[in-house]
């Protein structure tokens, strides 16, 4: 089994759809930190693209611990969260476009109640958390060597805006292993 979470209106053939929107290709409309429809051991890959840095600094680790839970051994855990480091280098460069950058810092805050981001991550803090919860050979990955690389989410945000080529990556892309 291979779940899509927090995946919104983002439909992958071939993956469980869980959010808490109310969809047609939703299978399960529920938060992403409870998968109770999941046995232990039961999945073989987790596919989250920005939807962990919509949980607090206090809660993140939990939701971690969940999405282990499920996850076979040798089962790949897939996270894409805004990249902090990113946001910095970006502003740095660039100080008066600091507009361009909100949306990956605080989220959106207009789709819903839910559009808001509460954490923020770079490459060494997740890397150390989800090694602390039990993954193993964590490592950042090419969104263009997935199954899903056809899917234009936020997993592939590049400022400038839609420039893959030459743009800067915004979105932390790392697999783990259970």
């Amino acid at each position: 089994m291979k779940l899509h979470l927090g995946c919104g209106k983002k439909f992958i053939a071939g993956f469980v759809h869980i959010d808490l929107l109310d969809l047609d290709h939703i299978d399960y409309k529920t938060s992403v930190d409870d998968l109770h429809f999941a046995g232990d051991n039961s999945v073989d890959l987790i596919y989250a693209s920005h939807v962990l840095e919509h949980f607090g600094r206090n809660e993140y680790k939990k939701v971690l611990m969940e999405w282990f839970r499920v996850l076979k051994p040798n089962g790949i855990l897939r996270v894409a969260v805004p990249d902090f480091g990113a946001v910095v280098k970006y502003y740095n460069d660039n100080p008066k476009d600091l507009e361009l950058l909100l949306g990956l810092v605080v989220g959106g805050q207009k789709a819903n109640q839910n559009d808001y981001h509460n954490m923020i991550f770079d490459e060494n803090l997740l890397t150390e958390k989800l090694k602390c919860v039990g993954f193993r050979e964590v490592a950042l990955y090419d969104w263009r060597n997935t199954e899903h690389c056809d899917l234009d989410d936020f997993s592939q945000a590049y400022l400038p805006h839609m420039d893959k080529e030459n743009g800067l990556l915004m979105s932390l892309n790392i697999e783990a292993m259970k």
